[in-house]
């Protein structure tokens, strides 16, 4: 019963979150669109904002689960380049040339995310601020490219034109989605915590594979759909934004607010496996295009990373 339990508040809480976040982004976008934001900051800076991740790794690393918290980033990390992108380019060629500068960012924004693991015990406070300013320079970058390359599609950028969000609704969501995001966020981290103590699951395993599975199942959906539709671009936005988000962002407010002990796995394992996963997919979409093959292989990375996981304790 303890067992069916945490699974319901886990799985209620992954729902809730990436209900709200739904919502947050639509309210987002309203107000990127009346404040005139460019439209490739509004495909990589907000889609790539995973407000339920840093929900998760904050209320996880403040209950002392450090391998959820941490799984928020390099789990999370992992996902996305493997799974996201690499099943998403299975089902549509993904065909997008980016800027050397996007490039050098994906590369080695996760290596940076190395930082607040070299120095044992918990991840030190100081690192955190560190990776959050590597991150305001990143995202300075994006912007200043984003003037300068047509990243998403001007039939896109009408299309959100035609639903047209007043500023108060906008303003709205965004504080709702938030909020009910923070909500999930305990959720899922309750949820997790008892299925590690009560069903006799790897807390690595749990944390690191299982809850950035859930929560960003939806990342699948936001590579397909654009490219499906001819918007390469804004897939390749996405993934652009959100490895940012996860190996800097987060880490950094984790690390800042929350400090959380490093398992030895993470150090010799996670981080090894999400810099090299990385890598491969710069690789990738230096070449321009994101092939069926290629898919495969990151896929093929994604089932390696996550049989390791469950061998190794």
């Amino acid at each position: 019963m303890t067992v069916l339990f945490a699974v319901a508040v886990f799985l209620g809480g992954a729902v809730l979150v990436v209900w709200a976040t739904e919502r947050l982004v639509h309210g987002m976008v309203g107000i990127a669109d009346l404040l005139r934001v460019a439209p490739f900051a509004v495909s990589a800076v907000l889609s790539g904002m995973e407000a339920e991740n840093v929900a998760v790794g904050l209320a996880a690393g403040s209950r002392g689960a450090p391998e959820v918290a941490l799984g928020t980033v390099f789990g999370g990390g992992i996902f996305l380049v493997c799974v996201a992108l690499g099943a998403g380019a299975m089902v549509v060629p993904l065909r997008v040339r980016l800027p050397r500068s996007v490039l050098a960012l994906l590369a080695v924004a996760p290596a940076l995310a190395g930082i607040p693991l070299v120095f044992g015990g918990a991840t030190p406070r100081w690192t955190g601020a560190l990776l959050l300013l590597a991150f305001g320079a990143a995202m300075l970058i994006v912007v200043r490219v984003s003037r300068h390359h047509a990243f998403v599609d001007a039939d896109e950028v009408e299309k959100a034109r035609e639903r047209p969000r007043g500023a108060l609704r906008s303003v709205a969501l965004t504080a709702a989605g938030i909020g009910v995001v923070v909500a999930g966020g305990e959720l899922v981290a309750s949820g997790a915590t008892r299925l590690i103590a009560g069903a006799g699951l790897s807390a690595g395993l749990v944390g690191m594979v299982l809850t950035p599975a859930v929560v960003e199942s939806d990342e699948l959906i936001r590579q397909v759909v654009p490219a499906r539709a001819g918007h390469h671009d804004v897939s390749a936005g996405n993934v652009a934004g959100t490895l940012l988000w996860f190996s800097l962002f987060n880490l950094g407010l984790i690390a800042l607010l929350t400090p959380v002990s490093v398992p030895r796995l993470t150090r010799v394992l996670d981080y090894p496996f999400l810099v090299g996963a990385s890598w491969i997919a710069t690789a990738f979409l230096a070449r321009g295009r994101v092939g069926r093959a290629a898919g495969a292989t990151l896929v093929a990375l994604a089932v390696a990373y996550a049989v390791c996981r469950g061998v190794l304790r």
